[in-house]
């Protein structure tokens, strides 16, 4: 039997709030170890299943004889499921539970690691991809939701700056494994290693993840299906667009994608038991932090496919000593993010987020002086710059975020952040392939993002001008999220919101 969670103003006035140098000297207890353990193991899987794959696509390609246009989908399709259906799962992790929802993504992310390894022709993978991205959209939504759960705001700091270790980490072994297992084994393995970590952590999981309360609301069919609906064809239709150039088809997804988000408001507005409370999206901290976690994914994400492309395509690079040179920052930023996340919960997050977006963006002007000729030691000296900024932004802006729901929204505020961010992730996939494309032909960019072919002379020059140019764009991106990043409110205001004061105290001026 579970214990019902206390309301929101309850929770809030019995958290104590934390001393300088508190969060410094508590240690975890058991079940937030375990908690923080799973979570981070999630995140660190759905990491290495997202850099992994990119390695293995020639292979692909060749071994299920199957067209560059049609293989790319194994990645394209993982990134629009996870952006479409991240709030939802989150929304199901408030409805049926968080630790049984947590724990059933783990399961269906492993059933379809071993549906990909298994498959027969390209369809079918990229139909086991969709299976496992539903796995993966259902953890990343509802992670953040279970160390809001199990950990007091004086703490959630420091698990957040975990959760980006276990992203870094997994980036890094997507880089390393990637090559290595499809040279030695074959590309199937890539996914069979998931299947035995998998079994244990849904084991573990069972035993050890607590056992929220289901709130007793109805599932808001309406709302799932009008935003669902809306952003997959947005989505869709900005992918079509980048691989295949400006139609009236794809233009007519992105319109009727478009027109389906004020219906979804609508809906929203006046349903009883909404999916997204949107009401809460005015309160200043939650809604800035929202959209500088957005604008953060779209910008500096697109500056990780614009350098692949540039070493690839220009410098000739394998795709694994290109990632290879990117390794230092992934590095630094997992080192870097659980004690980034101790000062979080001492000082708040505010200055933190802000620091860490300066950071990223001085590194995207950093390489924007990349030239055909440049020193190649030049990108992992920048990555590490890089690296820190993303150690210092995630837990803080995660914090945040959290800090701003009541336990009975953690998994709609945890999933729409994980949406924005997914749909970051994607938006900023679309942006480099279709500057990519501006200057050569649509199967030459993915032969470049894949690394089977390079370019060189007159094409390679406006090929290169087309990156400095997105670079550029990515810059002003950031400076975007570092203005929203700043304006979220005061230190103090956001120190009252971490200890346990309710969301609506007055702001510092």
């Amino acid at each position: 039997m579970t214990t019902p969670e206390p309301a929101a103003s309850a929770v809030r006035a019995a958290e104590p709030r934390p001393s300088p140098g508190a969060a410094h000297s508590l240690r975890f207890s058991p079940r937030e170890s375990r908690t923080l353990l799973l979570t981070t193991l999630g995140t660190l899987m759905v990491a290495v299943d997202s850099t992994i794959v990119i390695l293995a696509l020639p292979t692909m390609t060749r071994e299920l004889s199957a067209p560059l246009e049609t293989i790319i989908w194994t990645i394209l399709v993982y990134l629009l499921i996870t952006a479409a259906l991240t709030t939802q799962a989150g929304r199901l992790g408030d409805l049926l539970g968080r630790g049984a929802v947590y724990n059933s993504g783990f399961a269906v992310f492993t059933i379809g690691s071993a549906l990909s390894g298994f498959a027969p022709n390209a369809q079918f993978l990229i139909g086991a991809r969709a299976v496992q991205a539903v796995g993966g959209a259902v953890m990343f939504a509802n992670a953040s939701a279970l160390i809001a759960t199990v950990f007091p705001p004086d703490r959630r700091g420091r698990a957040f700056g975990y959760m980006v270790f276990g992203w870094s980490i997994g980036a890094i072994l997507g880089i390393l494994l990637g090559g290595v297992i499809t040279t030695a084994l074959g590309w199937r393995y890539i996914f069979f290693i998931n299947i035995p970590i998998g079994i244990v952590a849904v084991a573990l999981g069972l035993r050890t993840l607590p056992r929220t309360e289901r709130q007793k609301v109805r599932f808001d069919l309406p709302g799932f299906l009008s935003f669902s609906i809306a952003l997959a064809l947005l989505c869709y239709g900005a992918i079509e667009i980048a691989a295949y150039g400006l139609s009236v088809t794809y233009l007519a997804y992105l319109l009727v994608g478009l027109g389906l988000i004020p219906l979804f408001v609508v809906v929203e507005l006046r349903a009883p038991h909404p999916m997204l409370e949107l009401r809460e999206l005015r309160q200043r901290l939650l809604g800035f932090s929202l959209l500088a976690g957005f604008f953060q994914s779209l910008g500096y994400l697109s500056v990780i496919f614009l350098l692949t492309m540039y070493l690839q395509g220009l410098r000739g690079l394998s795709p694994l000593d290109a990632s290879l040179l990117l390794v230092p920052g992934y590095l630094i930023g997992a080192v870097l993010g659980p004690w980034m996340g101790r000062h979080v919960d001492r000082i708040g997050p505010r200055s933190i987020a802000t620091g860490g977006i300066v950071c990223m963006g001085a590194a995207v002007v950093a390489y924007s002086f990349l030239t055909v000729g440049s020193w190649l030691g030049w990108i992992p000296v920048v990555s590490l710059l890089g690296g820190i900024g993303t150690g210092m932004f995630f837990p803080a802006n995660n914090t945040a975020i959290m800090s701003q729901a009541s336990p009975g929204t953690f998994g709609s505020i945890s999933g729409l952040r994980g949406t924005l961010s997914n749909m970051g992730t994607l938006l900023s996939f679309v942006l480099s392939l279709s500057i990519a494309s501006a200057s050569v032909p649509r199967s030459t960019a993915y032969e470049v993002f894949l690394g089977s072919t390079n370019l060189t002379g007159g094409i390679g020059s406006q090929f290169l001008t087309g990156i400095r140019v997105a670079l550029y764009g990515c810059a002003v991106i950031l400076a975007a999220a570092a203005a929203l990043s700043w304006s979220r409110g005061s230190r103090g205001h956001a120190a009252r919101a971490l200890s346990g004061a309710s969301p609506a105290a007055p702001r510092e001026p």
